[in-house]
């Protein structure tokens, strides 16, 4: 059935509903305008509704009360913005249930419990729109499921926490220590009080989930999904990257290999000359390699109240556009044409690698090292070796051609058995060729 207007009700009026929100009442002209559609937003459900969002809100809309919005026949189009799993996962089914439309910028509950969420929509026959779980303001989403939808993606790399770009940014001008930056990041609310879920790769990897499922038409599959987060990289290995003509960056990585699909988040060295390197800051970008279009990139904001809320209301008119016309939902989720596709473990992969090892300033070290490496079918491409400290330890640095990560790993166990090795060696993954 057709509707004059789209009544919406947005569950959390933290930075993303409050963007949203705000977008919603100061631009709904200027989107009836372009669109023809009459958004209304109807109701607002948070725990505090008095503090101050710096805009007006109209008498009526704010509540305490979730059930204002999910149990309003009124309302079609559910938002939900608060986070986290739980409650967030139970309003949304309780929506879906009653056949609303969802909007949710949650990656942490898509890329866990997405799945069963999408289950559930396609039962009920209604949409769950997600653009801005992803990237922020930057429309990706809908690049993969319209704009790029006559192309078979061959790999997607993504730059797509902006915290840890930040952080990474900053060693990198600063030559400053990860601790360090860290500390100034939370003071300048770029990381949070507790930044775990960022610095470890785990946002990163949510999203990626999310990306990787579009893409392959895979289940969401954060589980089988490997994470490795920046805290182990020092400004001493920032410095040997550049001299190697490359820069360390958190990259999210999934492309078709061999059959199988990679899924990984770890530090990465890009060469220089990539236009992905050149993302700095709070910045996020995403590269798409697709069999036809060649490839693209996505760059912009990746957090943000207005540059999310942005994402959300994208996907609110979309939703409207199809209840205003009498359309029913043409988007099948993740449930549909699901390919065999195995995840490939991280042991599998194929990759160029930094070493950075620890070592005795005496003849014969290198080859000892070298030796090893070469009885694992891993052969050395660069190696720099800073300082003379007779009787003391150097750091020795060395680039590899390709290699199984197989090999790499069982090669280093041996390497670092080795008593003119003092510390642990450090190795990062290395993509594409540096200058």
């Amino acid at each position: 059935m057709k509707k004059d207007s789209v009544k919406v009700g947005i569950i959390g009026f933290g930075t993303v509903g409050s963007g949203t929100a705000r977008i919603l009442l100061e631009k709904g002209g200027l989107l009836k305008e372009r669109t023809g559609l009459n958004i209304v937003l109807h109701k607002i459900a948070d725990l505090d509704i008095t503090r101050d969002r710096g805009f007006k809100v109209p008498d009526g809309i704010l509540t305490t009360n979730v059930s204002d919005i999910i149990e309003n026949d009124d309302i079609d189009i559910v938002v939900e913005l608060i986070g986290g799993i739980n409650p967030a996962k139970g309003f949304i089914l309780k929506a879906l249930q009653r056949r609303k439309h969802v909007v949710t910028a949650n990656k942490a509950l898509l890329a866990t419990e997405g799945n069963e969420l999408f289950q559930s929509a396609s039962d009920n026959k209604v949409d769950i729109g997600f653009e801005a779980s992803v990237a922020g303001g930057i429309p990706i989403i809908k690049a993969l499921r319209e704009g790029l939808i006559a192309n078979s993606i061959t790999a997607i790399y993504g730059i797509i926490n902006g915290t840890c770009n930040y952080i990474l940014t900053k060693m990198t001008d600063e030559k400053a220590e990860f601790a360090d930056v860290l500390k100034e990041a939370q003071r300048l609310g770029y990381a949070e009080a507790d930044p775990t879920f960022d610095i470890e790769g785990i946002d990163t990897a949510h999203k990626l989930t999310i990306l990787s499922s579009l893409a392959y038409g895979i289940p969401l599959s954060f589980n089988e999904l490997y994470k490795e987060g920046i805290t182990k990289i020092t400004s001493q290995d920032i410095e040997f990257a550049s001299e190697f003509g490359y820069k360390i960056k958190l990259l999210a990585i999934t492309k078709l290999s061999e059959g199988e699909i990679e899924m990984r988040v770890h530090p990465t060295m890009i060469p220089n000359n990539y236009l992905i390197s050149k993302v700095d800051g709070v910045f996020n970008a995403v590269y798409i390699e697709g069999d036809s279009v060649g490839a693209t990139m996505y760059y912009g904001k990746g957090a943000g109240d207005m540059p999310t809320g942005s994402a959300v209301v994208a996907d609110i008119v979309d939703i409207s556009k199809m209840l205003v016309h009498g359309k029913v939902s043409e988007y099948k989720g993740n449930q549909t044409e699901r390919q065999p596709y195995k995840i490939k473990k991280i042991e599998d992969i194929e990759s160029m690698y930094y070493f950075r090892f620890s070592a005795m300033d005496k003849p014969g070290v290198l080859s000892k090292i070298s030796g090893i490496l070469g009885n694992y079918n891993i052969s050395i491409a660069s190696v720099i070796q800073k300082g003379r400290r007779i009787g003391g330890s150097v750091p020795l640095v060395i680039l590899t051609h390709t290699a199984k990560e197989r090999d790499v790993l069982n090669a280093l166990r041996e390497i670092d058995e080795l008593p003119v090795v003092s510390e642990k060696t450090m190795f990062i993954r290395v993509e594409g060729k540096g200058e």
